[in-house]
C-alpha cells in the first residue's frame, strides 16, 4: 500500500472513530454515574480491543511457533528464556517477579524446557525449599538465533508501519498494560 493511500484510510478511520465518539458521548445518570450510550446493536466485534489483541497475540504466536520450532522452543518457552539469559540461576519465584504468567503455568514451562534440554534445575544452596534453574549449554547456544526469530516475527507483523507508527502503537500497547493492571 502506498503512503498516500495509508494516509487516506488513516484520515477515514480517524473519521470513523470520531463519529463513533460522537454517538457514544458519556450520559449521567441520576445517581451520577456514567455510562455510554452506545446500545448492544452498535456493537462491531473489529472495534474491540480485547478481540484485537487476541488475534494480534495469536497471530505473533504462530509466527513466532514456525520459527521457534526449528530451535526447539515454543513461544511460551521465550519470556522465561528471557529471563535466564538476562539472569542465569533464577527461581520460580524469580521468574513470576519478572513476567506476567500464573505460577501453575510456569511450572509446567519449566518442566517442559528441563524435558527439552533448555535448562536444568537444581536444590537452592541457601533455601532448600526452592530450585534454582540454569541454562544448559543448549539454552545459552540458541539465544541469538532465538532473538533473531523473535525480531523475525515482529517485523513480519509490523509490515509496511513507519518506525513511528510501531512505536506509537508499542506505547499504547504499554499503556493498556499498565492499565489493566490498575483494574
Amino acid at each position: 500500500m502506498r503512503a498516500r493511500d495509508r494516509r487516506s484510510l488513516s484520515r477515514i478511520n480517524m473519521h470513523a472513530i470520531c463519529q463513533r465518539e460522537s454517538l457514544a458521548q458519556p450520559q449521567t445518570s441520576r445517581r451520577g454515574r456514567h455510562s455510554l450510550t452506545a446500545t448492544v446493536m452498535d456493537y462491531k466485534l473489529t472495534d474491540s480491543a480485547t478481540y484485537l489483541t487476541s488475534l494480534l497475540a495469536r497471530a505473533f504466536s504462530r509466527s513466532l511457533q514456525e520459527r521457534a520450532a526449528v530451535l526447539g522452543f515454543s513461544p511460551g518457552q521465550f519470556p522465561v528464556l528471557c529471563a535466564l539469559w538476562d539472569e542465569d540461576g533464577l527461581t520460580q519465584r524469580q521468574i513470576l517477579d519478572r513476567l506476567t504468567i500464573e505460577q501453575a503455568t510456569l511450572a509446567n514451562t519449566l518442566q517442559r524446557m528441563e524435558r527439552d534440554g533448555l535448562i536444568r534445575r537444581q536444590v537452592h544452596p541457601s533455601d532448600r525449599r526452592a530450585t534454582q534453574n540454569f541454562l544448559t549449554e543448549r539454552g545459552r547456544e540458541i539465544q541469538g538465533e532465538a532473538v533473531a526469530a523473535a525480531l523475525a516475527a515482529d517485523a513480519e507483523l509490523f509490515k509496511g508501519f513507519r518506525r513511528f507508527e510501531k512505536e506509537l502503537l508499542l506505547e499504547y500497547m504499554r499503556w493498556a498494560l499498565a492499565n489493566s493492571d490498575k483494574a
